[in-house]
């Protein structure tokens, strides 16, 4: 697409306008619809399912074009903003003249992390926007909640994955980057549901960036702690001029900025978190997760909130320790139902404020800010009253009852408003005197019009005669055509139909003139009025947004309560030692899909014992143990109650796991590839505070390869002195426990009924005996012809044949001794015997028992000698 002057001057005007937004659809305003032109239009008709047609030729090319209804194109931006496209909407805002288009200017960029619209996303989910910018040491990030307009900043050393996991953890919609920055964030996300803007690097200018950040939050806001991270800064002003850019207004709703202490949090990095199924299922989906059992919040807000817990687990045991009191005051005072009950009339407050900061309220957020305003002062006497604790008071306290706006909203909204502002009838009758006076000459002009067709009857002496009026063509007299050689002389005739004529006189020319004039005056008075009412409301933004996270708190504490009573959970003891002793453990999501009893095992580790090798068989329990403690540590650091019958949690520092992999083709990476690196990354950042799952590594390559990398590991981990749970077949590990005392061996059984197996999910001291590889794939449906064979070879296997298919030439049973007492005789078969091994052909496990024979053949020897 080029700015010839072959174009036409419309063409040339949308071309000019499209050129500054490259990457972005471009909604272009044209009468009642909104066009798209060239690539756009191909793309909008795909995604939207429109048709896709063509206006006329420009440049000597069909322009490809493609529209959607003024009235309707808020569903149509939706569904793209959903789908993580940006919008930007070019109104009309000259007027029609001979000199050429009618001027037009882009008003607003809609991008998936700043819409603020009910319809554009979920009111569960929160719409981060993040900014990053990074050094060859270190990483500055700046991320908000658009509808929250609190902007928080970190800086974190420029580690493996240390940004990927961030935006994991926040889960960015939109991801503003240097576009000069050798950066490899892209590729890293290419499989991401995220938005990424690549931005100038004159936008991250430090010095900039601290203007744009004193003009929104104060010229004092810059403290020490803030100016020791430029980076972080940096992020932040490049965030804030996208939003200047893409809302072109002031953001009134920007409000604070504060320092993220992510040392305070609890790491979990993005594979861990996915491993856990805590927010997402290893299949994607929203259900079966630990925040699906332990989220019932009543409303968008507390779901959010606790979302938001989720996302940020902290280490503080002072504050996890005053959200347990409140929990346990929550369910001592009986109070749940009746303050639940509230919260599930409540709206969302939060986001109504901010879109009337950014003036795109609706008359339906007035209606519900005004029924949560009058539902309050209910909730703040119930959590006032029935509760004892501190914390909950102090939030019941931060519950603004604002009776100024219920008293406004009350008298000056109707109760069921139009959708929008744009034709009126939202402001209440009786709210405002000229108002009402614009109105009553619009609403008396059918009385009017009745008493004008009596009088021109009686006039003209036509019975006939009609006085209307249309959107065309105003009011008019219609006269059928018989009669249309009676009219007086004032008739001016204002059109001709088949069967009749229409006129007009100057008396009702001059009633339509003063009618059309009070409806425009009247819709322009009432926006004003309309407008007039946000300013005020807008004046109590700050106790809104209080309020608001008052009600989100009260929520969330109230939703753990009920989660404690229902799920039966009890509260988690903190202490400074190194320990995590866990009696009677469950696994939340696994007990609510089992038909069956969940079996609950108790897990001990601490300083005398940090690191368990966990031997069965498959499908016997491993893995839900180990996440099942996984799940408890990370419950007890977002305040909850745990799925324990007792638990004490020391201090830790970070969750790690290593369970599962899949080839990532996309990077060339195998699934041994993608285990080795989680496997790294753990070794490298693991402390002694920190909780290790390790499940069936070295699994990926040759026997004695993964097993070598397996103790390797273990003995690894064993000097890091985490907390390590290692799940393993491979049953040389046992050993260790003799060589290292802080580790221990534990199992879980299984027993064979008439060739089937039953699993008892019961962890056990010691190792397990044996795998039960066939019995699972018997299970599994393996032909019974390959399970017979697998019987065969597993006893040759066992017979300690280095070939399965090789027939038995040697024998390895050491212990049969002859009868007679040759003891030469006897020393020199053991000799023989010896020379006849190979140790390149054993495996560790049969060198082992091999060596054990021995040792017991000689033993046996030694005792007939004597």
């Amino acid at each position: 697409m080029s700015t010839a002057v072959s174009h036409t001057p419309m063409m040339q005007q949308y071309l000019n306008i499209k050129a500054d937004y490259p990457d972005t659809l471009l909604f272009y305003r044209m009468g009642d619809f909104y066009e798209l032109f060239y690539d756009d239009a191909h793309q909008a008709a795909k995604l939207l399912d429109i048709s896709l047609t063509s206006r006329g030729k420009s440049n000597g090319e069909p322009i490809a074009m493609a529209g959607v209804p003024y009235h309707a194109a808020e569903n149509y931006l939706s569904r793209l903003v959903r789908q993580g496209l940006s919008v930007a909407i070019c109104e009309q805002v000259g007027d029609v003249d001979n000199k050429g288009p009618v001027a037009r200017e882009v008003v607003r960029v809609i991008t998936p992390a700043t819409v603020t619209e009910e319809n554009f996303t979920d009111s569960h989910d929160s719409n981060i926007l993040m900014s990053v910018f990074e050094s060859k040491t270190r990483v500055g990030i700046a991320y908000l909640e658009f509808t929250q307009g609190e902007l928080r900043v970190l800086e974190l050393n420029r580690q493996d994955n240390t940004l990927i996991d961030q935006i994991h953890r926040l889960k960015a919609k939109e991801l503003i980057v240097c576009d000069t920055k050798d950066s490899d964030i892209k590729s890293s996300l290419s499989h991401e549901s995220i938005t990424i803007q690549q931005r100038p690097e004159w936008e991250f200018q430090l010095m900039s960036a601290k203007k744009l950040i004193q003009h929104y939050f104060g010229c004092g806001v810059l403290n020490d702690e803030l100016n020791k991270k430029p980076l972080a800064l940096s992020a932040a002003g490049a965030l804030l001029t996208y939003l200047e850019n893409t809302q072109k207004a002031t953001l009134r709703h920007l409000h604070n900025i504060s320092i993220e202490a992510v040392e305070s949090l609890l790491s979990i990095d993005a594979a861990s978190r996915k491993n856990l199924e805590i927010e997402t299922s290893l299949a994607g989906k929203q259900n079966h997760t630990l925040f699906a059992i332990l989220n019932q919040c009543q409303s968008a807000l507390g779901h959010r909130l606790l979302k938001q817990w989720f996302k940020s687990p902290i280490k503080d045991h002072a504050l996890l320790r005053m959200r347990q009191d409140a929990i346990r005051d929550l369910m001592a005072q009986s109070a749940i139902t009746e303050i639940q009950h509230h919260l599930k009339q409540t709206q969302d407050i939060e986001r109504i404020a901010s879109r009337i900061a950014l003036n795109s309220a609706k008359p339906k957020d007035l209606i519900a800010l005004r029924q949560t305003l009058q539902l309050l002062p209910h909730l703040k006497n119930v959590v006032e009253t029935r509760q004892q604790n501190e914390q909950l008071r102090q939030h019941a306290h931060h519950l603004s009852l604002l009776p100024e706006i219920v008293d406004l909203l009350s008298v000056a909204i109707v109760d069921e408003p139009p959708i929008t502002i744009r034709d009126g009838g939202v402001i209440k009758e009786g709210f405002d005197q000229a108002l009402d006076e614009l109105r009553n000459i619009s609403q008396n002009a059918g009385d009017y019009l009745i008493r004008l067709e009596q009088q021109e009857r009686q006039r003209t002496g036509i019975n006939s005669l009609k006085v209307n009026y249309n959107k065309v063509h105003g009011f008019y007299i219609e006269i059928s055509k018989a009669h249309t050689f009676e009219l007086p002389v004032d008739y001016a005739r204002r059109q001709t139909l088949k069967n009749a004529e229409r006129y007009i006189t100057p008396e009702l020319k001059s009633f339509e003139d003063k009618i059309l004039s009070s409806a425009e005056k009247a819709l322009a008075y009432e926006k004003d009025l309309y407008q007039k009412i946000l300013e005020k409301i807008l004046s109590f933004y700050t106790q809104l947004q209080q309020t608001a996270k008052a009600i989100a708190e009260i929520d969330v504490l109230t939703n753990l309560a009920e989660r404690a009573i229902t799920l039966k959970l009890h509260c988690p003891r903190l202490t400074k030692d190194k320990v995590i002793h866990i009696d009677q453990g469950r696994h939340l999501v696994i007990e609510a899909l089992s038909k069956q009893p969940f079996i609950a095992n108790d897990s001990v580790l601490n300083d005398s014992k940090h690191l368990q090798i966990i031997t069965g068989p498959n499908m016997g329990g491993k893995s839900t143990y180990m996440r099942q403690i996984a799940h408890i540590v990370f419950l007890t650091h977002i305040g909850s109650f745990v799925p324990a019958k007792e638990a004490l949690i020391g201090e830790v520092d970070a969750i790690y796991t290593r369970i599962g992999a899949s080839d990532d083709i996309s990077s060339g990476r195998s699934t041994f590839m993608v285990e080795m690196t989680e496997c790294a990354h753990i070794l490298r950042h693991a402390t002694a505070k920190s909780l290790v799952l390790m499940d069936e590594i070295g699994r990926g390559t040759s026997t004695f390869d993964g097993l070598a990398l397996a103790m390797a590991c273990a003995e690894k981990l064993l000097k890091i002195e985490a907390y390590t749970l290692f799940a393993t077949h491979y049953f040389e590990l046992t050993h260790l426990a003799a060589q290292y005392s802080n580790l221990e061996n534990i199992h879980f059984e299984a027993t064979e009924h008439k060739d089937n197996i039953i699993f008892l999910h019961h962890a056990k001291p010691g190792a397990a005996a044996k795998s039960y590889g066939i019995q699972v794939a018997k299970l599994a449906g393996v032909p019974q012809d390959v399970l017979s064979n697998a019987k065969k070879i597993l006893k040759r296997l066992e017979a300690r044949d280095s070939d399965p298919y090789a027939p038995i030439q040697q024998s390895l049973d050491f212990t049969a001794v002859s009868d007679d007492h040759n003891d030469t005789g006897h020393y020199q078969s053991l000799i023989e015997k010896l020379k006849a091994l190979d140790p390149n052909q054993l495996t560790p496990i049969e060198a082992m028992t091999i060596l054990y024979d021995l040792k017991m053949t000689l033993d046996k020897l030694e005792k007939q000698l004597v």
